[in-house]
């Protein structure tokens, strides 16, 4: 009601985003009535409750599907459909970075890399599930946080992502960015957050409407609309 009283009228279409025909469903309602796609801001993701008594490799493989292979999906199908000058938004967390500090020193230097492509971080996620089923990723270097870990897969895909758009549509001038939003009082956080949905929708909302001839950020991990170090 707020956004027609703004002359706004928004629409709204089906997405599941661990359905990949849902995800293709939308994608062809996006090139028939649009032509494209302007703004792409991924914001689904699940993470189970501290006290969930769900077996860890399973909460590791149920949270890597949506957080991490869903997100995929989604960019798989619908970065093509970009426009020129367009906003890309992967929302990550600050959990990414607290679980890259706490892998090996041999995983980080991989998610660091300038050069690790998409099929070798899909090994390295895959790995992590694989990891947790056999009880052995501790001893393997990762971290005990699932959501981390799928989030450290956002942030280093959207890195390479980034990366792929600059080489293949150098002039298009697309921005794409992975960032966390804090600790925002959802159903998922819970009430205690200490962020309002409004106050941790403003770093996603700088991002995907960055100036047309903004240089940057690109391919960055924003936090407080500030980059931070990878």
């Amino acid at each position: 009601q707020q956004l027609q009283a703004e002359g706004l009228s928004p629409r709204f279409h089906q997405l599941d985003i661990d359905d990949l025909q849902s995800i293709r469903t939308l994608r062809d309602f996006l090139l028939k009535e649009y032509g494209g796609l302007d703004v792409l801001v991924n914001n689904a993701g699940i993470a189970f409750k501290v006290a969930d008594p769900t077996p860890f490799h399973i909460q590791a493989e149920v949270t890597m599907k949506t957080n991490f292979f869903g997100t995929r999906d989604v960019c798989t199908e619908l970065l093509p459909l970009i426009k020129p000058q367009g906003r890309v938004v992967n929302i990550s967390s600050m959990m990414s970075l607290r679980a890259l500090k706490s892998c090996s020193p041999e995983l980080q230097q991989k998610f660091r890399s300038e050069t690790i492509t998409e099929e070798e971080l899909v090994g390295l996620m895959n790995k992590f599930v694989e990891d947790t089923k056999k009880g052995v990723h501790q001893k393997e270097g990762w971290p005990s946080s699932a959501y981390g870990v799928t989030k450290i897969g956002v942030t280093v895909l959207s890195r390479i992502h980034a990366r792929k758009l600059s080489e293949q549509r150098k002039g298009d001038k697309i921005l794409l960015n992975a960032c966390c939003p804090g600790w925002v009082r959802t159903d998922m956080a819970g009430p205690s957050a200490t962020k309002s949905p409004e106050e941790g929708a403003e770093t996603p909302v700088y991002l995907a409407l960055l100036p047309l001839d903004a240089e940057g950020p690109h391919g960055q991990f924003v936090m407080e609309k500030r980059v931070e170090q990878w």
